[in-house]
């Protein structure tokens, strides 16, 4: 199609400027009329044979289906110019015979091919776009991995292994593929995969997926799948799966062509009737013709062809300048009837990275003396919430101080010595180990945090508890006025994600959403979208991550934070590139705008053919004496398309509510 278009399109442009000199009188004192139709007709063949003969034979087809679209139009308008073009360069005595001035119109020919076919070009490459982002989805899973045979270890092909084989996975690695833990303590990044930002404790009998980041430990692991049921495939069959099957939007243009063009044909051939029965045998043909030709050509599908995409392009522009990164045309077309809004916590909601939120110390420590003492300790753990705490103590007291005895349990804390004294850090099981019980003062907090999903990591210095830390994922300053937004808008809200009930709803509570869908898988997350639609609802499904990557395709509309996966945002049509929440609502409004704005185009488009119609026709000519010339059919056409664009932009000027 891009080939296509460029090849014509310089012959568009020469015709277009012959056609507009020969308004210019100075032009014919050099060459004359004559000469400069043939030129035009010269320049038009290449047009109508490579860039409309495709338009010729869709119409065709449809043809013989009993039905009509805009490629009718398109065929019928640009070969009747061209073929009554054609005559009145050829055989211009048979006009003159008439009495009649042959005119041209091989300028409205190329330049409707032209502009319908640069928007088709636009359309197929956002569709057709080759992108490498879902692809990249298997370059997550390593080439190599460890395996153990025959009582010795040996690096093989990820392709290689069967189920069965006996895989090592060391400290920092991606874990090569979906396996079984059978030897070992560690914990896993599985943000790609629950949307949880912090990463959890895996041991004997649980389950890794290939993909995740082993951030701590040397598990062994015993492979349970391969090839096209490990996880990743599966999310990716899912995506491409819930891509290939959204319905293409019908558009408004198309389903006005059904009945538009049958209608205007019927016109057209009643017009050439009437007047070739009733004027005199001299002129009859030629006159018959030129209203002929003035009906077809007033019908013009060129500010139909314009209706569209033209407002569809000033509202992704608008988008664009607002954040919203549109892809496609069907992504705007269809946010416009979203009626519930579903969010994905981690990453959305929230920041999507842990810190500390909360904190209660003993009043009677020194707090710089503690905090740098943790800070120059936690500095040492490859620990995921270590760089958390380190990040929250580091501005205290003495940055690095001497460290001793480190000894680190995996699942439960560190203990190590600063000085004189001896710190343990860790959870309440590990507090419990060291028999550290711990203080009523503190203690109040900790039930509160806990009741809100927090993690919360306790400190004990010489045997005693002195403080605790909360640890959560923070949500984003900008998330409970965007959620609040959508309700004011009439959208219904829903919370679904992998982290833990508890979780889920104490941020809910903190974003005022009250449906919540917790616990939940990537492939549980497209049946909750699915079960939405099936109740009727049009669904916006927001997210970050690989693992909102199938819901995000599954929806009417995925929306994918800027901030998140590339896979993420392949799987979207619209993407938030500065992490705002409240570009929801706003991608909801632009849409509607811009809806509003296509149905108004449309007027404009066919408000000339309503009222110039009939005028082609000639039903004026037996009362007033008033007929419509080819070229004022085709200024009208021209005014039509003027009034298309300049509303359309009017676009530019749209202001978003909240």
């Amino acid at each position: 199609m891009s080939t296509r278009f460029w090849i014509i399109l310089p012959f568009a442009i020469i015709t277009m400027l012959l056609g507009m000199t020969m308004l210019v009188p100075s032009v014919h004192d050099l060459v004359n009329e004559e000469s400069l139709n043939w030129l035009q007709l010269l320049f038009t063949l290449p047009v109508m044979w490579y860039g409309g003969k495709d338009y010729i034979v869709s119409a065709w087809h449809a043809a013989l289906h009993h039905t009509a679209t805009m490629d009718t139009l398109i065929a019928v308008g640009t070969t009747t110019a061209f073929l009554y073009s054609l005559a009145g360069t050829v055989a211009p005595e048979m006009f003159h015979a008439a009495g009649q001035h042959p005119h041209v119109y091989f300028d409205t020919t190329v330049t409707v091919i032209a502009l319908v076919m640069l928007g088709a070009m636009l359309e197929e490459r956002a569709k057709h776009k080759t992108s490498s982002a879902m692809h990249q989805l298997l370059h997550l899973q390593p080439n190599t991995a460890r395996i153990v045979r025959n009582g010795r270890e040996e690096d093989v092909a990820t392709d290689a292994l069967v189920v069965g084989d006996v895989i090592i996975i060391r400290p920092g690695e991606r874990i090569p593929i979906d396996a079984r833990i059978i030897e070992g303590i560690t914990t896993v990044d599985e943000s790609m995969i629950t949307g949880e930002s912090v990463p959890v404790e895996r041991g004997v009998g649980d389950v890794i997926t290939g993909g995740t980041i082993n951030r701590r430990g040397a598990p062994t692991a015993v492979v349970e799948r391969t090839g096209e049921n490990t996880t990743l495939q599966q999310i990716m069959r899912m995506v491409e799966a819930a891509q290939g099957s959204k319905p293409p939007i019908q558009r408004l243009a198309d389903s006005i062509s059904s009945w538009f063009v049958p209608a205007v044909m019927m016109i057209a051939v009643a017009t050439f009737v009437v007047w070739f029965d009733i004027l005199p045998v001299e002129t009859r043909t030629a006159q018959a013709l030129v209203n002929f030709v003035s009906v077809l050509i007033i019908a013009c599908p060129c500010a139909l062809g314009l209706a569209t995409p033209t407002a569809i392009m000033v509202g992704t522009g608008k988008g664009t300048e607002s954040g919203l990164f549109i892809r496609n045309a069907e992504a705007l077309e269809t946010t416009h009837r979203i009626s519930t809004v579903v969010l994905d916590k981690t990453g959305t909601i929230t920041v999507g990275a842990p810190s500390v939120t909360d904190s209660v110390v003993d009043p009677t420590i020194d707090l710089d003396n503690l905090y740098s003492a943790v800070h120059s300790i936690e500095s040492k753990s490859e620990h995921p919430l270590a760089e958390a705490i380190t990040t929250f103590t580091g501005g205290y007291g003495e940055m690095l101080r001497t460290v001793r005895d480190i000894d680190i349990e995996p699942g439960m804390g560190i203990t190590a010595c600063v000085d004189d004294s001896q710190y343990v850090i860790g959870n309440r099981m590990h507090m419990s180990a060291h028999s550290i019980s711990r203080m009523p003062l503190i203690d109040s907090s900790i039930a509160i945090w806990e009741r809100s999903g927090r993690t919360v990591v306790h400190v004990a210095q010489d045997g005693r508890h002195v403080a605790s830390l909360a640890i959560s994922d923070t949500i984003r300053p900008t998330s409970a006025d965007a959620i609040a937004t959508m309700q004011r808008m009439g959208l219904r809200v829903v919370l679904v994600t992998g982290d833990t009930q508890q979780t889920a709803q104490a941020i809910a509570a903190q974003v005022g959403i009250t449906e919540v869908h917790a616990h939940v898988l990537p492939h549980e997350k497209v049946e909750v979208i699915q079960q939405l639609r099936s109740s009727g609802e049009r669904v916006a499904m927001v997210g970050d991550g690989i693992n909102d990557a199938p819901a995000l395709a599954a929806a009417d509309t995925g929306i994918a934070i800027g901030s998140g996966t590339d896979v993420a945002m392949e799987a979207a049509g619209i993407t938030l590139m500065n992490n705002d929440l409240r570009n929801v609502p706003h991608a909801v409004q632009l849409s509607r705008a811009t809806m509003r704005n296509i149905k108004q185009n449309l007027f404009f488009a066919f408000i000339y053919n309503v009222l110039g119609i009939p005028l082609a026709a000639g039903i004026l000519v037996p009362t007033l004496g008033w007929s419509l010339d080819p070229m004022i059919a085709a200024a009208a056409m021209a005014l039509s398309s003027v009034s298309v664009l300049t509303n359309a932009l009017r676009l530019r000027s749209f202001s978003f509510q909240g």
